[in-house]
């Protein structure tokens, strides 16, 4: 045997998964096919990651908070409030820290930053235990398992055999499906621009959702820009995809005006200073997420709407519910791979994802639906939601919550 743990996919959730279980005994193997040197040093992206509370302390535990520090001191950025406004009104649904205990309802941190401190964290794990073998630059062939190991084949004809193979790459993985296990998509028909910006107004680390007609904007509150002290954000514009090419092409003066304008001038002037990505909206949902000797996690077991801002604290919930349980099995004995085990994992995963997924499903559909009807049912939630306390308080504690 090879391994006991073969992960496909060096992303996030895969180098967590191999550094929770380093120095326990394990033989771990990482494959990807991208080049070291791109998963060494990852560029830019474009994307913040919204961290709840309880995958700051998962990233603590881990070794990635200390080293996000290390790499840029003003990395985490608090999310101390939160509103959801509707069309042109100005008043909308504010989700405040004062319903909970903590004095932030979370964190915004870089997804280029967490990808860079997860690979020196298992380069850090690979000098202390020499327990993990990353295969980097590999295309997978042939995938399959049976009662015994799980197999990969290369494209250069060798084949890895291990005890559990763990998908992480990516929602639309080829790991998943080469393995049988089929998945429901929702393409929303939308795509999302994102990029960082400087603006004349504070933003109070105040994240705002608005969902406008025609278009839906959020702003992510970032720490003010170390080089000119103004304040700063990731700004995220969603738009059907054929309206997209024309405002991600224009002109740098232009983008500048055009987005202020979208934003109704709240922020005041607004000054781009990033690259500009725009990602498809694609909302995924496997049918299984394990199967004979086999597990998915992170965006591989659920691929989330970014509009509740879960994808990546789901996919460090699976790493710690997956590795616990691992190491657990590993510990008394048994069998790390078990089809009770993988059971375990795959329904405590779904009752911890599905609920929001399904809502998050619903909520991206009226909310950007431009009906009349819609409009107003619209209007009405957020209204009714500000003036409901209890609902409100329900929200602060599933981001500030530690269990």
């Amino acid at each position: 045997m090879d391994y006991d743990i073969l992960i496909v996919g060096a992303g996030p959730a895969g180098l967590c998964l191999a550094r929770a279980l380093s120095g326990k005994g394990l033989r771990i193997g990482v494959l990807d096919q991208q080049p070291e040197d791109a998963l060494a040093h990852p560029a830019f992206d474009g994307r913040e990651i919204a961290l709840s509370q309880r995958s700051a302390n998962t990233l603590r535990e881990l070794g990635l908070w200390e080293r996000i520090e290390q790499i840029e001191p003003t990395a985490f950025s608090q999310l101390r409030d939160a509103q959801v406004l509707n069309g042109p009104n100005p008043l909308g649904l504010i989700i405040s820290h004062a319903l909970s205990p903590r004095s932030e309802l979370g964190w915004f941190v870089s997804n280029h930053l967490i990808r860079q401190a997860a690979w020196d964290c298992v380069q850090d794990s690979i000098a202390a235990h020499q327990d993990i073998t990353l295969l980097t630059g590999r295309k997978t062939g042939r995938v399959w398992s049976d009662d015994h190991a799980a197999h990969v084949t290369l494209e250069d004809g060798r084949t890895l055999h291990a005890r559990l193979l763990v998908a992480a790459d990516s929602r639309f993985s080829g790991t998943r499906r080469a393995m049988g296990l089929a998945a429901d998509m929702y393409d929303f028909g939308h795509s999302m621009l994102v990029c960082c910006m400087l603006h004349q107004k504070p933003h109070n680390h105040v994240a705002w959702q608005w969902f406008d007609y025609g278009q839906t904007l959020a702003l992510l509150p970032m720490n003010d820009d170390p080089a000119t002290g103004m304040h700063r954000s990731s700004v995220v514009l969603t738009l059907p995809s054929h309206a997209m090419d024309p405002v991600a092409g224009m002109a740098e003066p232009a983008f500048n005006a055009e987005i202020a304008r979208r934003f109704a001038q709240r922020l005041g002037s607004m000054t781009l200073v990033s690259t500009r990505h725009v990602y498809p909206l694609v909302g995924v949902y496997p049918r299984s997420i394990v199967s004979r000797r086999f597990a998915c996690v992170g965006d591989t077991a659920v691929g989330m709407h970014p509009i509740t801002a879960h994808g990546f604290n789901f996919g460090l919930l699976g790493v710690a519910t997956l590795g616990k349980a691992i190491l657990q099995a590993h510990a008394a004995g048994q069998d790390i791979a078990s089809p009770a085990l993988l059971q375990r994992y795959q329904r405590e995963h779904r009752i911890a994802t599905r609920p929001l997924y399904l809502i998050t499903l619903g909520l991206a559909r009226l909310y950007t639906t431009e009906h009349p009807a819609a409009k107003v049912v619209r209007e009405a939630a957020v209204q009714i939601g500000q003036r409901f306390t209890p609902f409100k308080r329900a929200i602060a504690a599933s981001l500030t919550s530690l269990r």
